[in-house]
């Protein structure tokens, strides 16, 4: 890490601080000390921290994608971007997903993965998408069209792309820092290329 983390629990100086550390703490779910590295990090800057949970507790709990889409998504970002902290919790998730299992993760795995494998064709066409924009941010068009040809509604593009989007700034986030030290820590079956 690059920086310290907050104490934890974090000290305060205002009750608007501590009303927003006890707010980060319901967003994940914890009554105690468990707050996750990127929570003592973040909370250097309490009102940051409280914008950043709103937005991820809105694209990971409160939009209509499957879990196996959101997933996906996620972990092309991680992947990446190299930010195996956001890999390590992301692929464990998508394993969790229904319509999910070790082999299709093989593919979501690959640094340039040939079609489509045994993902199914919204899967591979979020896979696609989600690679267009973390390494290039245009995306073509026949790779925007094929979210529409697989049945993607309007909304779900939009969610699709917040959460790419959204995704790619917390990589971003966790790289520069180093938070939770693991940067050179790559998950073996990783290319190095």
């Amino acid at each position: 890490m690059r920086i310290d983390y907050t104490q934890n629990p974090p000290e305060t100086h205002s009750a608007e601080e501590q009303r927003i550390v006890e707010k980060v703490k319901k967003c994940r779910g914890n009554t105690g000390l468990d707050l996750l590295p990127v929570d003592l990090t973040l909370l250097h800057a309490p009102q940051i921290a409280e914008g950043w949970h709103a937005l991820f507790g809105a694209i990971r709990h409160r939009s209509s994608l499957p879990d196996d889409i959101r997933e996906i998504a996620i972990c092309r970002t991680g992947l990446i971007n190299r930010a195996w902290y956001e890999w390590g919790i992301h692929s464990a998730i998508l394993l969790e997903s229904e319509n999910f299992n070790e082999e299709k993760l093989s593919v979501v795995k690959q640094a340039n993965p040939t079609p489509p494998g045994p993902l199914d064709d919204r899967q591979w066409a979020t896979l696609r998408y989600a690679d267009a924009i973390t390494r290039h941010v245009t995306v073509p068009q026949d790779i925007f069209d094929a979210l529409k040809a697989v049945g993607f509604t309007q909304q779900q593009i939009v969610e699709l792309t917040a959460t790419i989007a959204g995704y790619n700034m917390v990589s971003r986030f966790l790289v520069a820092l180093d938070i939770a030290e693991v940067n050179n820590k790559a998950p073996e079956w990783v290319e190095t290329t």
